[in-house]
């Protein structure tokens, strides 16, 4: 059997180093805000949309220096929806960010090093019980924002999972995210997991894009090719 190890050396060696997540750190240095907080809107806003209008979104708040717990979470409802528009669904995406900002807010007094200080589980269950943050969300918030060792599961994943294929149930988020960490855990040394994880999430996402199309896929150039054949 393949292990993710082996699929996840081929794709680096054919697309290097993704540099996930994107943030702008010369913005929040010259405005002393923490960029985790811009990962965590950049989670929720993508939500049902391409990341170029979650882009649109994030500079709208940037201009308008509201790119913090604090000013979301005072912030008007009308102006704040104003500004995400472009990432869609700004209604929903609007009651979220008041929600978590105001939830931080409340129990974390607005500080994400205590939030993330926590045990991983016990922040996933925190993330979850708030209405619009699902395991896709949750789980990028908590590796990409907080460095927690968990595997994000997203669609472009679970086609490649179900096209490889891999022995897993391609349906369930859990079972593939089970499978993908019980795996590289084997292979990856503890202080290794979390740049593993998140660059390998990054890694699947650039091949379901480039080859593995949802109609279409550009299986012939594709680098798991030979590996794919072997499998079937």
């Amino acid at each position: 059997m393949t292990s993710p190890k082996i699929l996840y050396d081929i794709l680096f060696d054919t697309f290097g180093q993704q540099y996930w997540w994107p943030i702008d750190r010369q913005y929040h240095y010259k405005q002393k805000s923490d960029p985790r907080f811009e990962i965590i809107v950049g989670a929720i806003l993508t939500q049902n949309t391409a990341w170029t209008n979650v882009e649109k979104a994030l500079d709208n708040l940037k201009r308008q220096k509201a790119l913090t717990i604090q000013t979301i979470a005072r912030i008007e409802d009308r102006t704040l929806k104003t500004m995400i528009q472009p990432s869609g669904f700004f209604n929903q995406k609007a009651q979220r960010l008041k929600l978590f900002t105001l939830y931080m807010e409340e129990k974390y007094a607005g500080d994400l090093q205590k939030f993330f200080s926590h045990d991983t589980l016990e922040i996933r269950q925190e993330l979850l019980s708030l209405h619009g943050i699902g395991p896709e969300t949750a789980d990028s918030i908590l590796l990409y924002a907080g460095n927690h060792a968990v595997f994000v599961v997203d669609s472009y994943t679970k086609r490649i999972c179900q096209r490889f294929p891999l022995p897993v149930d391609c349906s369930s988020y859990e079972n593939i995210q089970h499978f993908f960490e019980n795996k590289l855990c084997i292979t990856t040394s503890k202080k290794a997991m979390v740049s593993i994880f998140k660059e390998f999430h990054a890694l699947l996402v650039k091949l379901a894009k480039e080859y593995c199309w949802k109609n279409n896929p550009r299986c012939i150039t594709c680098p798991l090719t030979d590996l794919c054949k072997k499998l079937l």
